[in-house]
């Protein structure tokens, strides 16, 4: 079922073509990797998917409507930098979570900071980098989304926390969503994909099933990636 689609899609910053002639369908049920070098058009089309910037032409359909209110009802977004009032405790970042969003689901929050013994008294400007970007993540998974929007979800935590990381986003998105996942950590999240999207100066240069591409390619995601851009 086709979720989100991108028609003829183009964005310009004055004369750099940032997204070029963009056509590509998002459907639900899915976990795609949206991955590309820096300055490939990512951060854009992820902007454009949250209604955070305009198309210069074509257009973007979510739920058949351009995005919107209604399409932020039904989107989680975790960017790729914190947008969190570090002077907040935990049990105040719940409660904007709680008045912000109809789908927050406060138990499930709470059961899973509770897990990583994190309490509603704790202040966020005490925690360490990862451990923030933890709390955020289950702020954003708490949510019953019909897409959730990860923007480098695992590039700022050790190595060790990326598969509780990995597990969180696997065992809490709401049955029957979407979620699109870019990161430059292809090796550690290519194990939960569906679906691939290679994105390279604006233009979508792949876009596949995982397994098929393993199975055609035969090889991994991740060298696809270095030998395709040279990294």
């Amino acid at each position: 079922m086709e979720f989100i689609e991108f028609k003829n899609l183009s964005k310009n910053f004055g004369p750099k073509e940032a997204l070029k002639n963009i056509n590509l369908t998002i459907e639900k049920g899915k976990i795609y990797g949206l991955l590309g070098p820096n300055g490939s058009g990512k951060t854009t089309m992820i902007k454009i998917i949250n209604d955070l910037l305009q198309p210069t032409s074509g257009e973007i359909l979510i739920n058949g409507r351009e995005p919107g209110i209604e399409s932020k009802k039904i989107i989680s977004f975790l960017p790729e930098r914190t947008y969190l009032n570090m002077n907040m405790k935990v049990s105040e970042l719940i409660q904007f979570f709680k008045d912000f969003y109809d789908d927050f689901d406060e138990k499930k929050a709470i059961q899973l900071l509770h897990k990583l013994k994190i309490k509603e008294t704790d202040q966020l400007k005490n925690m360490s980098k990862g451990t923030k970007e933890k709390v955020q993540l289950v702020m954003v998974m708490s949510r019953k989304a019909d897409l959730y929007i990860l923007d480098e979800p695992i590039g700022g935590v050790d190595p060790a926390s990326r598969d509780y990381i990995l597990e969180t986003i696997l065992t809490n998105f709401n049955e029957g969503s979407s979620i699109l996942i870019s990161t430059h950590l292809i090796s550690d999240i290519e194990k939960i994909l569906d679906q691939v999207i290679f994105i390279n100066q604006g233009k979508v240069v792949l876009n596949e099933d995982a397994d098929t591409i393993r199975k055609k390619k035969k090889t991994t995601i991740d060298k696809l990636f270095r030998e395709e851009f040279k990294c």
